[in-house]
């Protein structure tokens, strides 16, 4: 017997205090709130991440969860600077040319790391486009580095899918991260309007190849709903990344940046958002993160503890660097 969701399952409102205003389509339900940023620990890594004259996507990317995630003390670094080669059509990251490399830059983010006694870590990066190898090697460094200098802590990277380039990828992949992921943000049919110098299949295949390049890495993706994608798209997408043995997804409501940015179609609710989640564990996912507020990495440090407690999650041992 088929176990998917139909969407006469999943609910439409979860509110019988909001509908959507016919005269104002795009304006925000109850459930899309944030609280402003602000608290001690909030300024102390913001503090920080200026005196390493370091970048995070909370900021590049205006992330909602930047408040709540700052307060805690954790962070998602962006290397390779704040300018990427591609225009996504979501992202308020600026495209242009961007500057060389630092290599220097994977050592300030570990002395980072360190200083922020971090036990989970979240590393991603512009596109870079402009290089054979998609800057790959910065990944791998910055990988080593940490585990030099915070033994014990668990490292996230989310890398861009290197226009399918296997060799890149294994760069990354030899380094030895705790979790691999490469969001696949939408579905097949909206990819060249969301993402115009993106490949569904240079994503899908950067996530099949991880895993047959190491077993033992944590896969993970996200997709964004509210572009105009249908249930049925949306599942086809979970079922794509379960058949390459994707571990973890997460779900979240776009959010137009500015009035440049790709419109909202439409709002999902807390509720399709958690009959998608059951969905989602139902057809073999090890975690699925759903709610409208939630980003790529929202809870990684959380997900991590859960998943190590249920025997999916395993510490590399330094000595297994090379």
């Amino acid at each position: 017997m088929s176990n998917l969701i139909q969407p006469s399952a999943i609910p439409i409102t979860t509110s019988e205090d909001w509908q959507p205003d016919p005269q104002h389509p795009r304006r925000r339900p109850p459930w899309i709130r944030v609280k402003a940023p602000s608290g001690e620990t909030y300024e102390n890594v913001r503090q920080l991440m200026r005196s390493k004259t370091l970048h995070t996507v909370c900021e590049e990317a205006q992330c909602p969860n930047l408040g709540e995630c700052w307060g805690k003390g954790t962070a998602t670094f962006l290397m390779m600077g704040d300018t990427c080669t591609r225009s996504c059509g979501f992202c308020d990251i600026k495209t242009g040319r961007p500057s060389p490399l630092d290599w220097a830059e994977p050592n300030r983010i570990a002395e980072s790391v360190r200083a922020m006694n971090l036990r989970h870590v979240v590393i991603t990066s512009v596109n870079r486009d402009d290089r054979p190898d998609g800057g790959a090697p910065l990944f791998a460094m910055v990988i080593r580095r940490i585990r030099q200098l915070q033994p014990g802590c668990s490292i996230e990277v989310l890398i861009p899918d290197f226009k399918g380039d296997e060799r890149a990828l294994k760069i990354v992949m030899d380094a030895q991260p705790e979790i691999l992921n490469h969001n696949v943000e939408t579905v097949p049919r909206l990819f060249k309007r969301v993402q115009p110098q993106d490949n569904y299949d240079w994503a899908i295949d950067t996530l099949r190849n991880a895993k047959m390049m190491d077993p033992l890495v944590l896969t993970k993706s996200g997709i964004m709903l509210g572009l105009g994608e249908t249930l049925d798209e949306v599942q086809a997408v979970m079922r794509d990344l379960v058949s390459v043995g994707v571990d973890i997804l997460t779900l979240g409501q776009y959010l137009q940046p500015s009035q440049k940015h790709l419109p909202i179609e439409r709002y999902w609710t807390p509720g399709e958002f958690e009959a998608l989640r059951v969905y989602g564990l139902e057809i073999g996912f090890k975690w699925v993160e759903s709610g409208p507020l939630v980003r790529s990495s929202y809870r990684a440090e959380e997900q991590v503890r859960q998943l190590s407690q249920l025997n999916h999650f395993r510490l590399r041992a330094p000595q297994e660097t090379t």
